[in-house]
């Protein structure tokens, strides 16, 4: 904490925005001859947010402990996943684009606070994608399989990047919960599950010899 007296205000005065400002945290002083000093050059006083607490939005200030922060954390680590996933040979680019798409839409939904649209990973839908993963020997021959080290990187790499999302799903319930037992933002929760799906159908595909995992 900082007792600021008129010399220390001049020596911490910033400008931001075209205007003259003065940081203060939580806690700090100013001394008469500073607070005229403040009002003599027209010198306006800005909160300095603490360095444990972020906007939740732009009027809200949480520790950044805060559940809806974790699961910003935790989209954030998916879209890091994705990208390097990307940087693989034979990985399937245009779903992974789909789901770096999905996963940047979700952020804005959720710090906007407003519903998630409706969405396609290779071309397939919510339902296609419930379908397909419930289902595979319907639709590429073989079984729901135990990835091994045997397996190539990329399918590894979409078994890790399932399995990542599947924790976020368990972020986002701790997120969103009610005391009534009930979760809110259905709709992240919905397209965590569908990301995963879609993680474990590219799987199958890769598996199974299909060059294509949906659809389109």
């Amino acid at each position: 904490l900082m007792l600021y007296t008129e010399q220390s205000v001049s020596a911490a005065v910033c400008r931001q925005d075209g205007q003259l400002v003065l940081p203060l945290a939580d806690g700090d002083r100013l001394t008469p001859a500073a607070q005229d000093y403040l009002r003599r050059e027209h010198i306006a006083v800005k909160k300095r947010k603490p360095e444990h607490m972020t906007h939740l939005n732009a009027q809200t200030l949480v520790e950044k402990s805060h559940p809806r922060i974790a699961f910003r954390g935790a989209l954030d680590a998916l879209q890091s996943e994705i990208l390097l996933l990307q940087k693989l040979d034979g990985a399937p680019q245009e779903a992974l684009s789909d789901m770096l798409t999905l996963i940047r839409e979700m952020v804005r939904a959720e710090v906007l606070e407003q519903p998630l649209g409706e969405y396609h990973i290779a071309g397939m839908d919510e339902n296609e994608l419930h379908e397909r993963s419930h289902h595979p020997q319907r639709y590429y021959g073989i079984g729901h399989f135990l990835p091994s080290s045997d397996d190539d990187l990329v399918l590894l790499g979409l078994n890790h990047l399932r399995t990542e999302a599947r924790r976020a799903e368990l972020v986002c319930i701790r997120a969103f919960s009610r005391q009534d037992g009930r979760t809110d933002r259905t709709d992240l929760l919905t397209a965590l599950n569908r990301l995963s799906s879609a993680c474990w159908v590219l799987c199958l595909a890769r598996k199974g010899g299909t060059d294509r995992a949906g659809t389109s």
